[in-house]
């Protein structure tokens, strides 16, 4: 019987060559980062440059769906026949705290970031894409997909998925207080941490909402 490894491989790609005890390989951290996050950066070479793309994207298993525009074209051309695949890196950053030292050089943050690198392919199939869609939008709001109208023909040609395989990927974080150097400890500046964390407000209806819908009870409460 065969089981899921309770970590993903090392590679000279996710080995960071500053602070490597901050790094993880651990399949359940790596997946608690990735689904804690609700905007992924996706990065790929277009015309030998690099760039940059923020947009939604959904984990399902060891699978990533990334959100995207059938309107760009290393998007479009991604996962063509006889093609191997776009070449990304995709990362998800989670700020947990701000950390002030009493040096300028120590101040810092505590974070959770994960790192994924693989070839990123172009989601054809219309069952698998609809699927997909309905995910990014659960990992969003969970529930929601079935609370509303799924994408027309129109508006899937509009809009494409790629999938990217959880594969090469790290997560690496920082806790902890200020690192002081001895020397500065009895210097006269507030050091500490601030914890950052999102705070949902109360859901604020549309104006055109018709009488007597009532908020869904899977949002949050404010």
């Amino acid at each position: 019987m065969s089981t899921t490894p309770a970590a993903y491989p090392a590679t000279d790609r996710t080995v960071p060559t500053r602070s490597r005890e901050r790094a993880s390989y651990d399949r359940a951290a790596v997946h608690s980062v990735l689904d804690a996050g609700y905007v992924c950066h996706l990065g790929f070479l277009r015309d030998g440059r690099p760039v940059v793309l923020p947009t939604l994207y959904a984990r399902v298993g060891e699978q990533l769906y990334v959100h995207g525009s059938t309107g760009s074209r290393p998007l479009r051309t991604a996962g063509r026949a006889g093609s191997a695949g776009l070449p990304v890196c995709l990362t998800v950053t989670h700020v947990d705290g701000l950390v002030l030292a009493r040096s300028a050089f120590h101040h810092s943050l505590n974070y959770r970031s994960a790192v994924v690198h693989g070839d990123a392919y172009a989601v054809a199939d219309h069952d698998e894409r609809t699927a997909a869609l309905d995910a990014i939008v659960d990992h969003i709001v969970p529930g929601r997909s079935g609370d509303s109208r799924r994408a027309n023909a129109k508006e899937l040609a509009q809009t494409a998925v790629l999938r990217l395989a959880i594969e090469e990927v790290s997560v690496k974080l920082r806790t902890g207080g200020p690192n002081d150097e001895p020397e500065d400890r009895q210097l006269p500046y507030w050091t500490g941490v601030v914890p950052v964390a999102p705070v949902y407000g109360t859901p604020v209806p549309a104006d055109d909402l018709a009488p007597g819908i009532e908020t869904p009870g899977y949002l949050p409460a404010g």
